[in-house]
C-alpha cells in the first residue's frame, strides 16, 4: 500500500506509480532465482503486499524467500522532531502497543509481526534510504536482495509474475497461475476494469477530496462490480475454471470491502453481503489455504482505521468483520 494520499486539482486521488522495477529472470547475471538470496517486506493490511504473499504460499517458496511483517499502524520513521512523515514500521510481538499517528488509542504488537532480522532496520522508509531512494514513496511490497543490499522491486504485479515463472526449480508447487491461453483477456479485464475501478477504485473513493471525484469513483466502482457479479454467475473465477493471478488480485480487494472499505472508503451503495455471486468467489478463493494462511483481519482493520488520522481522528476500530468466510463456497 503506497504511503502517499495526494490528489489532483479536482480532488481526485492519484497513486504514485512503482519506482523501483528490476527482475529476477532466470540466466540474468544480476538477479538470479536464488534460494535464500532475497527478502520480502510484507504488510498484511496492504492488498497489494498480501496477494504477494499469498502468491509466496500459493507457489511453495516462503522456504526460498524469506519474509518479514510491519505493524499495521503507521509510525513515525525518523527521530527528528521536524519529520513528520509517518509509514510502516518494525515491531516486535510484546512491543509496547503503538497509537495512532495523533496519539490515540493503544493498537497492540502481536504475534503476526516479524521483524526484518537481516537488515534490522526500523521502518521500510529506513530500508529505502539504505538504498539510496530518500524520495519514497516508501511502500509494501518490497522485494530486496541481501546478496547486493538493494531493492528488486516494489511493484506487486511484476513480483507477482517473478514468483510465479522464475523460481519454478525451487518451488514446492508446479501451479501456472498465469494461463497463456487466457493471458490477454485477462490483462485486459484488470487494465480496463479490475486494477482502475475496483482495485484503485475504492482508494479513489475514500481518498477523494471533492465530491465530484468521490461521484465519479464510486459510480465506476460500483458500475464494474454489477459486471462482476455478472461474469462470476456464469463461471467460477475470471478467467473460467482455472484460479488465476487476477482472482487473486480481485480477492484482495474484496475481503477487504464489508470490513473496511464499506466505512473508510465511503463504498457504502452496496456491500460485498448483498452481491451473492462476488461473496461466492470471495468464500472460494478463501478457503484456499495458502490464501487463507495470508488473511490477517486484525491487521487489516487496525491499518486502515489508525494510521490515516484525517480520516479517523481517535483511531476507532468497528466491530463488523463481514461476512463469514470459513464456509463451503
Amino acid at each position: 500500500m503506497s504511503t502517499n494520499t495526494q490528489s489532483d486539482v479536482k480532488g481526485a486521488y492519484k497513486r504514485n506509480a512503482a519506482k523501483h522495477r528490476h527482475y529476477i529472470k532466470k540466466g540474468c547475471a544480476n538477479f538470479p532465482p536464488e534460494a535464500g538470496r532475497y527478502h520480502l517486506h510484507i504488510a498484511l493490511a496492504c492488498p497489494w503486499a498480501d496477494g504477494v504473499l499469498a502468491m509466496l504460499f500459493l507457489k511453495g517458496l516462503d522456504h526460498v524467500i524469506s519474509y518479514s511483517v510491519v505493524h499495521p499502524t503507521w509510525g513515525k520513521t525518523s527521530s527528528d522532531p521536524e519529520d513528520k512523515h509517518f509509514g510502516w514500521v518494525y515491531k516486535k510481538s510484546g512491543d509496547k502497543p503503538m497509537t495512532n499517528p495523533i496519539g490515540h488509542g493503544s493498537f497492540t504488537c502481536d504475534d503476526a509481526l516479524i521483524p526484518d532480522e537481516f537488515t534490522g532496520v526500523p521502518s521500510v522508509r529506513e530500508l529505502y534510504h539504505r538504498c539510496g531512494d530518500f524520495d519514497g514513496p516508501f511502500t509494501t511490497p518490497t522485494l530486496y536482495d541481501k546478496q547486493t543490499n538493494q531493492i528488486v522491486c516494489n511493484e506487486s504485479t511484476d513480483i507477482l509474475r517473478m514468483l510465479n515463472f522464475e523460481f519454478d526449480e525451487l518451488a514446492k508447487s508446479n501451479s501456472n497461475f498465469y494461463p497463456e491461453e487466457i493471458a490477454q483477456e485477462l490483462q485486459d479485464l484488470n487494465d480496463n476494469l479490475i486494477y482502475p475501478k475496483v482495485n484503485n477504485g475504492v482508494y479513489r473513493c475514500g481518498f477523494a477530496t471533492s465530491q465530484e471525484a468521490y461521484n465519479l469513483a464510486v459510480e465506476e466502482l460500483f458500475d464494474a462490480l454489477d459486471i462482476l457479479e455478472q461474469k462470476l454467475g456464469e463461471q467460477r473465477y475470471l478467467g473460467g475454471e482455472k484460479f488465476t493471478w487476477l482472482d487473486l488480485r480481485l480477492f484482495m480487494t474484496l475481503v477487504r470491502f464489508d470490513p473496511v472499505y464499506i466505512t473508510y472508503f465511503k463504498t457504502n451503495k452496496k456491500r460485498l453481503a448483498d452481491f451473492t455471486n462476488l461473496l461466492r468467489f470471495v468464500r472460494d478463493v478463501y478457503s484456499m489455504e495458502a490464501v487463507k494462511k495470508s488473511i490477517n483481519m486484525e491487521h487489516i482493520k487496525t491499518h486502515y482505521f489508525t494510521s490515516h488520522p484525517q480520516l479517523n481522528t481517535f483511531g476507532i476500530i468497528p466491530a463488523y468483520n463481514g461476512p463469514e468466510l470459513d464456509v463451503e463456497a
